[in-house]
C-alpha cells in the first residue's frame, strides 16, 4: 500500500502514463516525494522505486547526483545564491555573505525554526543579470547585498504562501538578463520547483 496521499498518487499515475517506460518518470516522482514530505526520505525514495519498478539503489543514484533533490530537511524558503564566475565577479560572494549574515544561516544549513535554508549554487542561467538569487527556484536578477538583506527580512516578516519571480524582481532586483515576457502570476509553494503537473504551483502573492 502506498504511503503517499491520494492526490499525490493520482499525480504519480498521470505522470507515469506520459512515459513509454515507468523508470523514465523517476525524476518528476522524486519531486513529488519532496513535496509530500518536505525533503527526500528513505521511505520516499522507496516509494518512487515501487512506482517506477526499479530498485531503491537506482533511485538513490539519481537523487544523490542532482543537487536539487534535497535529502535533508530544508526550510520553507530555500535561498540559493549563484557564486559561479559571472556572479562572483559582479559581487555574488558578497550577496551570499549578506544572506548568511542577515539570516544567521551559513551555506548548506537551515535555521532552527525551519524557515530559511541558504546555499550557494553554480550557474543558474542568468549571467546577464548577475548577481542572481533564487528563492524556491524563483529567480531574482541584479541583486545587491543590501537588497539581499531586505529579501531575507521580507521572507521572515511576510512569510508569503507563494514566492513569485515577478514580485521579488520588482521588490529586490535590478538589471535583468533581458526584458521578461508575459507577467507570471504563479509561483512556488515550497522549496522545490513550481511545476503545474506536480501541484507545486500557487497563484497567491503577498500583500
Amino acid at each position: 500500500m502506498s504511503s503517499w496521499s491520494e492526490s499525490t498518487q493520482e499525480r504519480a499515475t498521470e505522470i507515469i502514463a506520459r512515459y513509454p517506460e515507468k523508470r523514465s518518470a523517476v525524476m518528476p516522482l522524486l519531486y513529488l516525494a519532496m513535496a509530500e514530505e518536505g525533503h527526500l526520505t528513505d521511505a520516499g525514495m522507496e516509494e518512487v522505486a515501487r512506482w517506477c519498478e526499479i530498485t531503491p539503489a537506482q533511485v538513490r543514484a539519481v537523487a544523490s547526483f542532482y543537487t536539487m533533490f534535497k535529502r535533508e530537511r530544508t526550510g520553507r524558503y530555500l535561498v540559493s545564491c549563484c557564486t559561479s564566475i559571472t556572479c562572483m565577479l559582479l559581487g555574488g560572494d558578497e550577496v551570499l555573505h549578506a544572506v548568511e549574515d542577515e539570516s544567521g544561516v551559513p551555506h548548506g544549513e537551515t535555521d532552527d525554526e525551519g524557515m530559511l535554508s541558504v546555499e550557494h549554487v553554480e550557474c543558474i542561467g542568468a549571467c546577464g543579470g548577475a548577481p542572481a538569487v533564487q528563492v524556491n527556484y524563483e529567480l531574482i536578477e541584479g541583486v545587491s547585498p543590501t537588497q539581499a538583506r531586505e529579501l531575507v527580512r521580507w521572507l521572515k516578516r511576510a512569510r508569503p504562501e507563494v514566492v513569485n519571480s515577478d514580485e521579488m524582481q520588482e521588490l529586490f532586483g535590478a538589471r535583468r538578463s533581458f526584458d521578461w515576457g508575459i507577467s507570471e502570476e504563479h509561483g512556488a509553494i515550497g522549496p522545490y520547483p513550481a511545476f503545474q503537473p506536480l501541484g507545486t504551483v500557487g497563484s497567491e502573492v503577498s500583500e
